[in-house]
């Protein structure tokens, strides 16, 4: 399997990723592009994240079970992570010039519904369109992948997913704007930003010179691109880093404020901190991926999360051990979340990064939606979490010996 690493400085043969020659960030602007992936990820994955931050509000005002609370900000991770097996294939036919502005302009309309609906069902339906913002993910993968050779293409991917961010400024700023300027204000500026976005995107978003277009239809690319065994390796690793990483971020907020009785910001701003240590270790990921091969970072990852997720199933004290436990999840995740893309880099054919990502994605959105109705369920009924950390520890823990025993051929033929 080709290694960027062993390719030569001003090498212009073709690569997996990309045109010949021009996918290099000096000749090709690749770094405008990636910047404007990565705000396009962060906007459209702030919108996405919209009702987390909201969701132990409306359950107080709704009286809402816990389970139909993890219902609510569980709808639009399934939405967006499912949407992402026909947004990455359309991307890889269309471009994402065509297909980013689209996306983001079709998540206006279920932010600017927010501002009129208060029914649960009215919120529900709300919900399953505003998943489109988390569709975005789909697009700026293959985008990010044409620009740039293997050998760089892990970090960059990486700095890609700092669009992931947008959860954590949903949880910074949402319950703050709605408490100072009213319920409508969250709503309206990200509206207003998606807007401004889409119409940057649209003039200058670029697809890699070169890209190469796949033939036939959607239905037999995805189709091609399931029958590749390492797809679906991906998919469950995905399913377990970025899902892990999605459903603390949905579902964070109702867990501090029902084990450690915090107020709803002070939950927000703690969930906002959990993101943004996942959201810098994700590029760490792929750089480390890109110096050592996503393989062991990913074991490492994976068995320090099942290591953390025990220590919190005993509910320790907030500070320091819940903290660093909850901390270290976070840095982990996101380091892991950063080693699996950077693994689809390296492995997925040129012209089908597209329909990997897009199913790898919607992998790791399934992996997000089942925890929080886990978790809801399980406290429901027994009144702790401890079940539900304890799954989750014992499914990183399978993460990481499936990584090492099942993929640790990958890594020495790559090496």
């Amino acid at each position: 399997m080709a290694n960027g690493r062993d390719r030569k400085a001003g090498d212009t043969t073709p690569t997996p990723g990309g045109a010949p020659g021009a996918a290099t960030p000096e000749r090709s602007g690749a770094t405008l592009q990636l910047v404007l992936a990565t705000l396009g990820f962060l906007v459209n994955f702030w919108a996405w994240a919209l009702l987390g931050p909201l969701g132990p509000g409306i359950k107080e005002r709704l009286d809402l079970s816990f389970a139909a609370q993890s219902l609510l900000v569980a709808v639009p991770v399934v939405v967006g992570s499912l949407g992402r097996i026909p947004v990455g294939a359309l991307t890889d036919r269309y471009g994402a010039r065509v297909v980013f502005p689209l996306v983001t302009l079709a998540t206006i309309v279920p932010v600017l519904t927010l501002t009129a609906v208060s029914s649960y069902a009215a919120l529900i339906v709300t919900g399953f369109f505003l998943g489109i913002g988390g569709t975005a993910f789909a697009v700026g993968v293959p985008l990010v992948s044409g620009w740039y050779p293997p050998a760089r293409r892990g970090f960059a991917i990486g700095v890609f997913g700092i669009g992931m961010g947008g959860t954590a400024i949903a949880n910074f700023t949402t319950v703050r704007l709605a408490d100072a300027y009213g319920d409508k204000a969250p709503f309206l500026l990200v509206a207003a930003i998606l807007a401004a976005y889409a119409v940057v995107s649209f003039l200058l978003l670029r697809d890699a010179p070169g890209r190469t277009r796949p033939t036939g239809s959607a239905w037999q690319r995805l189709n091609k691109v399931g029958r590749l065994t390492v797809t679906w390796q991906l998919c469950f690793l995905y399913a377990v880093g970025f899902g892990g990483f999605v459903a603390f971020s949905v579902y964070l907020p109702a867990y501090l404020r029902t084990t450690y009785d915090l107020s709803a910001n002070d939950a927000a701003m703690r969930t906002a901190g959990f993101v943004v240590l996942a959201v810098l270790a994700r590029p760490v990921g792929g750089w480390l991926s890109d110096r050592f091969h996503p393989v062991p970072v990913l074991v490492w990852c994976f068995g320090g999360v099942a290591a953390f997720a025990v220590v919190q199933a005993f509910e320790p004290i907030l500070m320091p051990v819940a903290t660093v436990a909850l901390l270290g999840m976070a840095l982990l995740l996101g380091a892991a979340s950063g080693a699996v893309f950077a693994l689809v880099g390296k492995v997925a054919p040129a012209d089908q990064v597209g329909a990997v990502t897009g199913l790898v994605g919607a992998a790791g959105g399934l992996g997000g939606f089942v925890p929080p109705l886990i978790m809801g369920w399980v406290y429901g009924s027994q009144g702790s979490y401890a079940i539900g950390l304890m799954l989750l520890s014992d499914v990183a823990l399978a993460a990481a010996v499936f990584t090492a025993v099942k993929m640790g051929g990958l890594a020495r033929r790559a090496a």
